[in-house]
């Protein structure tokens, strides 16, 4: 049975637990009725169904993630006399070629009769593990479910057990997410690590060329790069800065005027147009940057004189801000909704107007909100991509012209790590430095929103 199918019969089966477990409930109950039950007729459904389903999704998790690995090893049994002498290098280019042959995706050239017979080992018994795995799987479904419903009495605390459960749901999923966040941080950090022992640090951090590329052999040009990272951190700061000044006056001035200007119509009609431009894939703000706004730009600057790129990091900056708009609206808007009513009518029976009520009241109010969110709009332009490789260029210029082309940390990124590279070469370890770098700032703004808006808060509650 494949999976697909295995799902559906444990959804279609789970449904039937519940309704078993829901009725015994009723049943055990007798005479007296529901209300004699310790918990709610739906809790015990519950319960049924939560021990109906964990146990065969268990396994089948179990069998996604060591499924193959157990398989390799066994079909790599089977040729035994030939990978005894094999290095960790061979051995794992063979478990690709066997990995290849078993999907179909491609026979190589070099493979000889004990490679596909150990292929076709691999298949026999990955079809006898599916088999035993639907077997399995059903039968840990159905005795779940006996299970629960023989313990099923007026007095049992279905509604606990469901609770615990789902706390312990909970627990796991964030526990993952938290081992989730480590991994990433330590894979980036071990990898910097060995970048940082072929270029020195000082170098990486105050260099003033980027030019990561490397050459093959000695004698060739550029044959050791340079790999200061100074120029793409200052092109990253430059079109942030530009997307700042076009999102955070626009984006706030449009939260003021929606949150106490708009009738209530006129609010629910614009705003949720306005957010839509956060839906907008950055490839088609990409597009929309190469396209229309870099071109106008170099040929008003050429009208005036002066010299255009035709890629350039004004034209990426605009559209980054056009893109951030309704992150900073948003934000704004929700903090300045949660103003309490009571300081503007406190306000305007003062006597002051709608605009000192604005100016003198509101916005200092809710200014720690507002500053945290501009920070995370921040750290939102600083991590765009798309709108910069299309937009601003490639090169890594050390300019303060905005005119000019420029790249930020996260272009280089992804340039350094396209294709096969070698993951032993400064080139391709630099982006793992960068990844650390940028994380490091990204962090940095983040726990200073926090600490604005943790500091201040308190004051208007």
């Amino acid at each position: 049975m494949n999976f697909p199918l295995l799902l559906i019969v444990i959804f279609v089966f789970s449904q039937a637990a519940y309704w078993l477990g829901y009725k015994k409930a009723f049943f055990s109950a007798g005479e007296k009725g529901p209300v004699h039950l310790h918990s709610r007729p739906q809790y015990y459904g519950t319960l049924t169904v939560l021990w109906c389903v964990i146990p065969p999704l268990f396994i089948l998790v179990a069998w996604s993630v060591f499924s193959e690995t157990v398989l390799t090893g066994l079909a790599l049994k089977t040729m035994s006399e030939y990978t005894g002498n094999l290095s960790p290098d061979e051995i794992s280019l063979l478990k690709s070629d066997l990995r290849n042959i078993v999907s179909g995706r491609f026979i190589p050239p070099a493979a000889d009769a004990a490679l596909l017979e150990a292929a076709d080992h691999y298949r026999h018994m990955r079809d006898i593990g599916r088999q035993g795995l639907s077997a399995l799987a059903l039968a840990s479904m159905i005795l779940g479910t006996i299970i629960v419903l023989v313990r099923i009495r007026p007095g049992m605390r279905a509604r606990n057990h469901v609770e615990k459960m789902i706390s312990i749901t909970l627990i796991t999923c964030s526990t993952i997410a938290i081992f989730t966040t480590v991994g990433i941080v330590l894979s980036v950090l071990f990898e910097s690590i060995l970048f940082f022992q072929q270029v020195p640090v000082t170098e990486f951090l105050f260099g003033l060329k980027w030019s990561p590329q490397m050459a093959i052999r000695a004698d060739q040009v550029a044959a050791s790069g340079s790999f200061g990272a100074v120029p793409v951190f200052a092109g990253t700061v430059m079109i942030s800065t530009i997307a700042m000044l076009v999102a955070a006056p626009l984006g706030l001035m449009s939260a003021i005027y929606l949150s106490d200007y708009a009738d209530r119509k006129f609010r629910a009609a614009v705003k949720p147009l306005l957010e839509i431009l956060a839906g907008v894939p950055t490839v088609v703000y990409g597009f929309f940057a190469a396209l229309t706004v870099a071109p106008v730009i170099r040929q008003f600057g050429e009208s005036l004189g002066l010299s255009v790129s035709s890629e350039s990091a004004l034209a990426a900056g605009l559209v980054m801000g056009i893109m951030i708009i309704p992150f900073v609206m948003s934000i704004s808007d929700d903090v300045i909704n949660a103003v309490p009513q009571a300081l503007r009518d406190g306000s305007y029976a003062l006597g002051a107007t709608k605009s000192e009520t604005i100016k003198k009241v509101i916005i200092p109010a809710a200014l720690p909100g507002i500053v945290g969110g501009m920070l995370l709009a921040v750290s939102r332009a600083i991590g765009e991509t798309m709108i910069v490789v299309m937009a601003a260029g490639l090169s890594a210029n050390l300019t303060a012209n905005p005119l000019q082309a420029v790249t930020t940390v996260t272009v280089q990124i992804v340039t350094l790590l396209v294709g096969d590279q070698e993951f032993d070469s400064p080139k391709t370890l630099a982006a793992f430095a960068l990844g650390l770098l940028l994380f490091v700032v990204t962090l940095i703004l983040n726990i200073i929103a926090l600490y604005i808006v943790r500091k201040y808060r308190e004051q208007y509650e």
